[in-house]
């Protein structure tokens, strides 16, 4: 169906990722499906664009409805974020984007409430999306075979959460909450 949709298929495919990415749906199954859909390369392509655009929106959009429209929408209380956006910046944006289990669009939009400038918000995303996005697209392009690429990328995938998980445990300790 992909294949007969032309150049629709996958620009179909980015536009709708893109306004998923403004809802509570779980991106990761989405990121999956492209891997399936249009292989590793342009997977990549058609899911980095579109989650970059997404999160751009909700961004922006997060500025423009205000945070009891966002807390509502989201579930998410946006002082704990701003507090760790506000000491943290730049790094904050890349650390909770490398973790692939904290909800991707609560983080767009909270984002957008805080004191966070939107150029660190942006470049933290576009780096911080980077590892998430290739496992989870790898594991769609390669994980019917189960081979080296699936493998890395399952590894890739629980390397990142256990890593987010330390960080989250060492931040409680000393005192610091960075739970989204």
């Amino acid at each position: 169906m992909v294949d007969s949709a032309g150049w629709w298929g996958p620009v179909g495919f980015g536009l709708g990722y893109a306004a998923l990415t403004l809802a509570p749906v779980p991106k990761n199954v989405l990121t999956v499906a492209a891997g399936v859909l249009f292989g590793f390369g342009a997977g990549f392509l058609i899911v980095y664009l579109a989650a970059m655009l997404g999160a751009t929106a909700a961004f922006w959009l997060g500025r423009y409805l205000g945070r009891e429209a966002v807390e509502r929408f989201t579930g998410t209380r946006v002082a704990r974020v701003d507090e760790v956006l506000r000491q943290r910046g730049f790094a904050a944006v890349v650390g909770v984007r490398l973790v692939p289990v904290l909800p991707f669009t609560a983080i767009n939009y909270s984002a957008g409430l805080t004191s966070l400038g939107w150029r660190p918000y942006f470049l933290g995303t576009a780096l911080g999306i980077l590892p998430g996005t290739l496992s989870f697209l790898a594991l769609g392009a390669y994980g019917f075979e189960l081979g080296w690429q699936a493998q890395v990328a399952a590894a890739g995938l629980g390397l990142l959460t256990l890593a987010g998980v330390v960080y989250a445990v060492r931040s409680r300790r000393k005192g610091t909450r960075t739970d989204v």
